[in-house]
């Protein structure tokens, strides 16, 4: 399933962001509940700028999380006299973003490691 974003320099490979939006949902709202608009800013500024996170893949990953049971959305009025739907992570959101979370350090790791003993015009050993 392709994402809606929109990166600021050459995109990364999409089977590198697949996968990873529940993810970085969770990591964002996991610091305090926060409404739509405050969720794509957070993630913008996480990765400085890297990709920004559309409408068109934001709230179809906020009801999906939320129909498994992982965040849960509720309304709040505004000063200016306007509703917003927050969304917060629940107990089970934060038990699946902790596995993440190793199994992120874990993939990364392993990536890592290979790059980093890869040497241009040395055979593979």
């Amino acid at each position: 399933m392709a994402h809606s974003f929109f990166w600021r320099s050459m995109p990364p490979d999409p089977d590198l962001i697949r996968g990873t939006l529940n993810t970085i949902l969770l990591e964002v709202i996991s610091r305090r509940p926060m409404y739509g608009y405050e969720i794509c800013k957070a993630v913008n500024t996480k990765t400085q700028g890297y990709f920004d996170l559309r409408e068109g893949s934001l709230y179809p990953a906020l009801h999906r999380l939320e129909r498994d049971g992982l965040l849960k959305s509720y309304w709040e009025q505004t000063d200016a006299n306007r509703r917003r739907k927050y969304y917060q992570i629940t107990d089970s959101g934060r038990e699946v973003l902790a596995r993440k979370r190793e199994e992120w350090r874990e993939f990364a790791g392993a990536i890592e490691r290979v790059l980093a003993t890869f040497v241009p015009g040395v055979p593979a050993t």
